[in-house]
């Protein structure tokens, strides 16, 4: 008798199969994400075809000689850092990020870059008319890079079209969402199509050595859409991240094989494509306002780069029963807690006031470091005193109020002095070698100093903070 074909139900979020349909996945709770794909066989490659035969692999030690993965220079000195120094060939990236954010943009301009430096680019894009993408070519005045280009989705035929040829040095799909096989009944952006696009295309790009470049659709959470299992397939996965009332862009890795993932790429979206930003820190305080209350600079790290932003916090009397507490580029759970030991350690009450906090030029601050410059933001609002304009703050606050020391204190005094500023304040733990300094150093081991040199303790009236 032949064996009938039944359908699977898979939830489009967390990629959990079940029998029959629900409105609520069992696996990850999320509602309406179920739908009915065929039961085919797995996709090519797999090793799961019926009638496939294994071979012994010989098993070899831990021990023994190896190279450094080569890098495939970029020509955009930002997205190198991010990378590690490059793409490695072979290797499998996927970005993500808003609609409209610029990674069609980047990756036109990457594709441009690699052909102009004598290597070879094709972009495959999905989403958009080959009219569409020329016109955007033209714009940016990358017309003339011989970028091999075409708008398709069957992958099958991207597959024939690659294997035609030699093996390109990047390969970009934009995005991988829109691909479709022909062995799957699914509609395009499925679990299972886009499990079975990225496993092939992710097998081609290991055996041709090309550097394979997914975009990925995101959620109204900000996170990749799709089953995490496209995440773990690929080598690296990048954030483009960004505001889009803001020109800046910001390009982070949060996961890397072949580097670190703490380091970030700074772009400005302008008439011309995106620009790489060499000295962040002058831009995001570029139009800073030094004699508003409530403004403090915050000096920060991220990976090798420090990197110096302005953190605004606005305090006004509520009438509502429940003050509001909204926080733009910053953790708000991190803010409540800093109100909590303010009013608990410190004396100073919130309780009655409506709590703006946002990170200028639309950069997201996560570092625990941040916390002594909020606190002094607060605080300067608060007392409506304005805080000296050539002073930082960096520090851990703990929940009893200790400020706690954090890394790279000299290298976060170094970048403030290069940038004009005179003094810091700091945690009293920590050594630092001052004497090559020239910047005036204030250390403090608890939040209380700060809010009495505020004036903001038990209700006492604001005073002008001293300069000397």
């Amino acid at each position: 008798m032949a064996k009938v074909q039944r359908n699977a139900f898979v939830c489009q979020n967390c990629g959990a199969v079940s029998t029959k349909w629900s409105g609520k996945c069992t696996g990850c709770g999320e509602w309406n994400t179920i739908v009915e794909e065929a039961s085919n066989a797995p996709p090519p490659g797999s090793g799961l075809n019926k009638g496939s035969k294994g071979r012994v692999i010989p098993l070899e030690g831990l021990k023994g000689e190896h190279d450094e993965a080569p890098r495939l220079a970029t020509g955009l000195s930002e997205l190198d850092r991010v990378t590690g120094g490059g793409i490695v060939p072979g290797s499998a990236l996927l970005i993500g990020g808003e609609p409209g954010i610029g990674k069609s943009t980047l990756l036109l301009q990457l594709s441009a870059a690699i052909a102009m430096r004598g290597g070879s680019a094709v972009y495959f894009s999905g989403e958009e008319a080959a009219a569409q993408v020329r016109l955007r070519a033209e714009r940016l005045g990358l017309a003339d890079a011989k970028v091999g280009f075409a708008a398709e989705t069957n992958l099958a035929d991207i597959l024939a079209t690659l294997a035609d040829g030699p093996a390109p040095d990047l390969i970009v799909i934009d995005s991988i969402q829109t691909l479709w096989a022909d062995a799957l009944d699914s509609a395009p952006g499925t679990v299972s199509q886009v499990r079975a696009a990225t496993q092939s295309l992710i097998r081609y790009a290991k055996l041709a050595g090309s550097a394979l470049l997914l975009v990925g659709h995101v959620t109204k959470d900000g996170q990749i859409a799709g089953p995490k299992v496209i995440e773990h397939m690929v080598d690296t996965v990048l954030y483009f991240e960004g505001d889009q009332g803001h020109t800046f862009r910001i390009l982070r890795a949060v996961k890397n094989r072949f580097g670190p993932t703490d380091e970030i790429g700074v772009f400005e979206m302008g008439q011309n494509g995106l620009a790489e930003v060499t000295n962040p820190s002058e831009l995001f305080l570029g139009d800073r306002d030094s004699k508003a209350p409530g403004a403090a600079v915050f000096a920060g790290i991220e990976g090798t780069r420090p990197l110096l932003v302005e953190m605004q916090a606005l305090v006004a009397p509520s009438s509502l029963g429940t003050p509001r507490r909204a926080v733009v580029g910053w953790d708000s759970s991190r803010l409540s807690m800093l109100l909590a030991v303010l009013d608990a350690r410190c004396g100073v009450s919130f309780g009655q006031a409506d709590v703006y906090l946002n990170i200028a030029g639309g950069l997201r601050i996560t570092a625990p470091a941040a916390d002594l410059a909020a606190a002094a933001a607060l605080l300067s609002s608060l007392s409506n005193v304005a805080l000296p304009n050539d002073e930082i703050y960096f520090g851990e606050i703990s929940l009893s109020g200790a400020v706690r020391p954090t890394a790279h204190m000299a290298t976060r005094l170094k970048e403030a002095q290069k940038l004009g500023f005179k003094r810091a304040v700091i945690p009293a733990a920590g050594e630092i070698e001052t004497k090559s300094l020239g910047i005036e150093i204030r250390r403090i081991s608890h939040l209380r100093e700060l809010a009495e040199r505020m004036g903001a303790c038990q209700g006492r009236p604001g005073r002008a903070v001293k300069d000397s």
